[in-house]
């Protein structure tokens, strides 16, 4: 889109440079711009500078050469990413203090006067689980007034959901409303975070080095190139299918697949807990539509990276860009380009819902029907095209059992939605396409938030219905290799016993060897009453609550909108009533185990 003097608030010159410059800038130069805009906007500086700096401490504070970072992660990213400012601000010479938010003592708050967040969001804006009491803390009256506090919030999230970086947002606005001050302006990541989270942790670095008189590169650096031989979530290993297996019988509701991948030469490993990341394929047959209803040429070349790789542009859509998911800065950015009026007026203030309505359960087909395409080129379609974001899988066995292996339980996604018939990417890949021999592009996604207690001899509760159950498959294989002697107790639940019993004959096998001490099954469709995991729970409590008397561990894995909420609350029931509580007694109950990380689930 250009600027007009009619349609901008610059004169006819300010126009002219400005849609000279803009077409050339690269993301990261976006970004950085946004922040400088943002930062100058926000305090004024005296001075330049090479990099959006802000007044870092006013007049008459301290310096310090601390720094203490704390994270809030569900999946290990936001974790990673604090991890990586720690080495670079310790090579830069700060003395770095770095902690989960769970495990980080709220009392040393007030000491700090260097602090930086890197915090995911969870689903429909929710923080992760171990950000719950910090959170709580700081937004509640204990809180402290921060008068010497320098801080920066390093948002994650996914502009596919509603509240986008909501848990970031919220502490940035906290900490301010607190008396902090900014040290660099908050910087909010998609799914696609690599870049935007170099950039802010460059505004980070100079602006502390610039109060300390250091020396540092002024120019925000780019992810540095990364070793052929060394594996991770930029430079995907392509890992061979060994097997693919329906694992349900015939006649089920569902289709769960049991993937074995070879890693063998990628040097990756991973602990029970952990998950991959696979970077799927969309379907060629969805990517032929969407480009007959484009009419554009298949064959036409586009810039796929940074990097400058070339495809074409059917080869693109289907291996590079994200065309299932209509983000809200997806339709913001068509409408500049396309002018739709019609897609300006669902846009328009007042049109939330109406525009949250559209976006669910359509995809970029739905939308170039309804408003048409945008862009002169290929090239300028596929520009403001989200890339394709991974798929996160809990690994369903342990290294220990399999070396060079790494298993999933995917199950299929399929449903209906506004006249057509949808497919899960990366599920639908798997279930209909995916054969041995069939190279996958993967990585391995650490979690330290799911992960067995230190001490083998614990007793752990396990509660995984569906494909759930993998981890715990996991969990146990880890367990009978390394001799476990803690109790070990299974809640499964699925939709009938014969057809939907995932892993039946392995979980009977440790049930005979007793590396499985105890298993409950629900299975809601084999009865006139459904019955659930939670069900099960309730109906054995009094041992439940026993258990975690005796110190057990309790891992939950599965959909959190509804199976875990329920598991939650179910466990908070049970120990209310065998333990003769109140209910504000047992969720500090649960909340206690939470803490001491013997309560972690891994939901989705």
């Amino acid at each position: 889109m250009q600027l007009q003097v009619s349609n901008s608030p610059f004169n006819h010159e300010q126009a002219e440079l400005l849609n000279n410059l803009l077409p050339s800038l690269t993301e990261t130069q976006k970004v950085w711009l946004n922040g400088f805009l943002t930062a100058s906007l926000s305090i004024s500086n005296t001075g330049t500078a090479d990099v959006p700096v802000m007044d870092a401490q006013p007049s008459g504070k301290a310096i310090s050469k601390e720094v203490t970072i704390l994270y809030g992660s569900q999946t290990g990213n936001a974790q990673g990413l604090a991890e990586n400012a720690q080495r670079k601000l310790e090579s830069n010479g700060f003395q770095v203090t770095i902690s989960s938010m769970s495990d980080y003592k709220v009392n040393n708050l007030k000491k700090v006067q260097n602090l930086l967040i890197a915090v995911s969001t969870h689903g429909e804006g929710d923080p992760p689980d171990n950000t719950l009491s910090f959170h709580e803390f700081l937004h509640g009256r204990r809180a402290p007034r921060f008068e010497d506090l320098c801080f920066s919030v390093l948002a994650l999230g996914d502009s596919s959901y509603e509240f986008f970086c909501e848990t970031g947002k919220q502490f940035d606005k906290r900490l301010e409303e607190l008396g902090g001050t900014r040290l660099f302006p908050r910087m909010d990541c998609d799914l696609d975070y690599d870049e935007p989270a170099a950039v802010w942790l460059e505004g980070v670095i100079s602006n502390l080095s610039e109060e300390q008189g250091s020396i540092v590169s002024a120019v925000p650096s780019t992810i540095a190139p990364v070793s052929e031989q060394t594996y991770s979530r930029t430079n995907p290993f392509k890992a061979e299918v060994l097997e693919n297996i329906n694992l349900n019988g015939r006649g089920s509701n569902k289709e769960t697949h049991h993937l074995e991948l070879s890693l063998e030469g990628s040097g990756l490993t991973f602990e029970p807990g952990d998950s991959l990341g696979i970077y799927p394929q969309n379907d060629s047959v969805l990517v032929d539509l969407l480009l007959k209803e484009l009419n554009r040429d298949p064959e036409e070349i586009v810039k796929v990276n940074k990097q400058g790789d070339l495809r074409t542009l059917r080869e693109s859509l289907i291996t590079d860009f994200e065309i299932t998911v209509l983000t809200k800065s997806l339709l913001e950015q068509a409408a500049q380009l396309s002018g739709n009026e019609d897609l300006k007026a669902l846009l328009s203030p007042g049109n939330e819902e109406k525009l949250k309505e559209y976006r669910e359960g359509r995809d970029l087909l739905d939308f170039v029907r309804d408003f048409g395409s945008w862009g002169e080129s290929a090239q300028e379609f596929v520009s403001i095209l989200r890339k394709m974001p991974a798929r996160l899988y809990s690994i369903a066995n342990s290294l220990s059992a399999y070396p060079d292996e790494v298993h999933l339980t995917i199950g299929a996604v399929r449903y209906d939605s506004h006249g057509r018939e949808r497919k899960g990417v990366c599920s639908i890949l798997c279930a209909e396409r995916l054969q041995p021999g069939d190279l996958l592009p993967v990585y391995i996604q650490h979690n330290q938030n799911f992960k067995q207690p230190k001490n083998p001899d614990t007793p752990i509760i396990m509660v995984g219905p569906g494909t759930g159950i993998a981890p715990f498959r996991s969990f146990i294989q880890e367990r009978e290799e390394m001799n476990a002697k803690g109790k070990t107790w299974l809640f499964f639940g699925d939709q009938h016993f014969v057809t939907d019993f995932l892993y039946q004959t392995e979980w009977q096998k440790w049930l005979k060897t007793g590396v499985l001490s105890k298993m409950d099954v629900a299975f809601s469709r084999d009865t006139d009453e459904k019955v659930y995991v939670q069900n099960r729970m309730q109906e054995h409590s009094r041992e439940l609550y026993e258990w975690l008397q005796e110190g057990a561990a309790v891992y939950i894995c599965g959909d959190k909108k509804n199976m875990a909420h329920d598991v939650h609350n179910t466990l908070i029931e049970i120990i209310e009533k065998e333990g003769q509580m109140s209910n504000a007694d047992a969720q500090a109950y649960i909340d206690d185990m939470q803490q001491n990380k013997r309560y972690q689930r891994d939901v989705y």
